[in-house]
C-alpha cells in the first residue's frame, strides 16, 4: 500500500472512512461500517459527549458561555456553531441516533444570540449562515428561512460578504461559507431555480478571481487564502475552494493555477502541511502537529482535490 495511504488509515475514523471512500474507492459496506465509527470513537465521540443536555456546546451558539461578547472579533470555536460544522466535516453519519439526538436537542433548543432565532432559521450574516444552512441541511433539518435570508443577501459581483450593504463587493470568506451550504442545501432537497443560479453566480465569483486573486489587479487577494489549514471555520482558502469545485464535479481552466499551486506543496514523501492555524479556544485538539507539519486532515483533502481534478 502506498506509504502515505497507509498514515492516513491510521488516523481517526472521521478520516480513515472518507480516505476509504474518497481514495481507495472501498466497498460501500465497508466505508460504512467504518464511517459508523464516527459516532462512538475519536473526535466525533468526543465531540458529541461535550454537547450538554440544553443542546449547547461550551455555553454558547455562536461564542461559549464565557466569551466576552463586547470583541466583536473574538473567535472561539468551542461554542455549537463551530461544534456542529466539525461534525459535518467529520461525516457523522445523519441518520445515527446519535446524530438524531444531538440535531434533536439543537433544534429544539438552541437559539442565536443575535436576536433569540432558532438555530436552523438562522441570523443574518451570510458567513455563519452559510455554515449553519450547511449543516441543517447535512443533517436534514428544514433551512428554507436561511436560504431565503441569504438569496436575499447576495451582491451584484455575486459574492456575499458580512459588511454588506457598507461593503458593496463580495468577500471570500463569505462567499464560500455560501456556497457550501447552497451545496448541502440543494444536495438535500434537489434546490430551485432561485438557490441553483445564486450559486452559480457564487462560483463565477471565484473563479473570476482564479481563487485567489483580486478581480481588479491579478494580485494575491490576501497571502494567507494560499495556505493550507483545517479546520477551516469560516476563513478561505484555495483548498477549500477547489474541495467546493471537486464536490460539486464542476471544471473549469480558471482553477488550473489554484491546482497547480496545490501540487507544489506536497512535501517529499507526499504529504501536505498543515499552514495556516487559525487561533482560537476550543474543546480539544485533534491533530498534535503544528504549523509546517505533514497534515493528515490538509493531506486527505489535497489528494481527492488532485485525484478529481486528473480523473482517476
Amino acid at each position: 500500500m502506498d506509504p502515505v495511504i497507509e498514515y492516513l488509515l491510521q488516523g481517526d475514523p472521521s478520516i480513515r472512512w472518507q480516505v476509504m471512500r474518497d481514495l481507495l474507492d472501498a466497498p460501500p459496506a465497508e466505508v460504512a461500517a467504518e464511517r459508523a465509527r464516527v459516532a462512538t470513537e475519536g473526535w466525533g465521540g468526543r465531540m458529541l459527549a461535550e454537547q450538554a443536555d440544553d443542546g449547547r456546546w461550551d455555553g454558547g451558539t455562536y461564542r461559549p458561555g464565557w466569551a466576552d461578547e463586547t470583541r466583536p472579533f473574538f473567535d472561539a470555536w468551542s461554542a455549537t456553531h463551530f461544534s456542529l460544522q466539525a461534525l459535518w466535516e467529520y461525516g457523522l453519519d445523519p441518520h445515527s441516533p446519535e446524530a438524531r439526538r444531538a440535531i434533536g436537542l439543537v433544534r429544539d433548543n438552541v437559539r442565536w444570540e443575535h436576536d433569540g432565532e432558532p438555530y436552523f432559521d438562522g441570523e443574518v450574516e451570510p458567513c455563519i449562515n452559510g455554515i449553519a444552512m450547511a449543516v441543517g441541511a447535512y443533517f436534514g433539518e428544514p433551512v428554507e428561512k436561511i436560504v431565503e435570508t441569504t438569496l436575499a443577501q447576495q451582491l451584484s459581483d455575486g459574492g456575499w460578504n458580512c459588511w454588506a450593504p457598507e461593503s458593496e463587493v463580495g468577500s471570500f470568506h463569505s462567499t464560500i461559507c455560501v456556497l457550501e451550504g447552497l451545496r448541502e442545501q440543494e444536495a438535500a432537497t434537489g434546490g430551485a431555480d432561485a438557490s441553483r443560479a445564486a450559486r452559480a453566480a457564487g462560483e463565477e465569483y471565484l473563479l473570476e478571481r482564479r481563487l485567489f486573486r483580486r478581480r481588479s489587479t491579478g494580485e494575491v487577494a490576501d497571502p494567507r487564502m494560499t495556505m493550507l489549514s483545517f479546520p477551516v471555520r469560516w476563513f478561505y482558502d484555495i483548498l477549500r475552494g477547489l474541495d467546493h469545485f471537486r464536490v460539486v464535479d464542476r471544471r473549469d481552466e480558471r482553477l488550473e493555477e489554484a491546482i497547480g499551486m496545490l501540487r507544489a506543496k506536497a512535501d517529499g514523501t507526499g504529504m501536505f502541511a498543515y499552514e495556516n492555524c487559525h487561533e482560537g479556544p476550543r474543546l480539544f485538539a485533534m491533530e498534535q502537529e503544528g504549523e509546517g507539519f505533514p497534515s493528515r486532515w490538509v493531506t486527505l483533502r489535497a489528494l481527492r482535490v488532485l485525484r478529481w481534478w486528473d480523473g482517476a
